[in-house]
């Protein structure tokens, strides 16, 4: 059973609405007017007997965070679902999946190093590859406004995947 969510994304004004911040703009659909307090390098908040996880630390030293959260309420790897953006995913899919390759995501990788596996959920956001440039550059630019209807579409979709998130699903409102 999943007990703690923790959403993936860049503290600060200027990645509020960037590709990389997917996770924390799903967190904020899903959770409007959370009131959140800083603890473990993070915006946290309960909902039920969920945790909710905003990461303060910027997305490649993610693993702080959530190790920090896991090791005080003792959650094993398989009771927290990392939520990100996903580069191998076209936008307009989403994904829930146990374990799996990084593919090069930093977050992930620092996550996987603090809490010595890989056995944790992901909830797969996909952006797209952009087709030329530097894929940091991509991750962190602005949403087009096309893209953001996009996801205003995905969101509600999520939402229902997440009733049964220990289950593996996949979504795409675009085919």
């Amino acid at each position: 059973m999943i007990r703690m969510l923790a959403f993936l994304g860049n503290p600060g004004k200027e990645y509020a609405k960037t590709r990389h911040n997917a996770g924390f703009m799903l967190c904020d659909y899903l959770y409007p007017g959370i009131t959140y307090q800083m603890k473990y390098h993070s915006q946290f908040a309960k909902e039920g007997n969920l945790f909710l996880l905003r990461p303060m630390t910027f997305m490649n030293l993610s693993g702080t965070a959530v190790s920090e959260a896991a090791s005080f309420y003792k959650l094993k790897a398989d009771e927290i679902m990392i939520v990100h953006d996903d580069l191998e995913l076209p936008l307009g899919d989403a994904r829930i999946q146990k374990g799996g390759g990084l593919q090069g995501h930093n977050g992930l990788r620092n996550i996987k190093e603090r809490l010595g596996t890989d056995g944790f959920y992901r909830l797969r956001i996909g952006i797209g590859r952009p087709v030329h440039g530097d894929v940091r550059l991509y991750v962190t630019s602005p949403f087009s406004k096309d893209e953001e209807i996009t996801l205003s579409q995905l969101f509600p979709s999520i939402q229902k995947m997440l009733s049964s998130p220990d289950k593996e699903q996949r979504i795409s409102i675009t085919r």
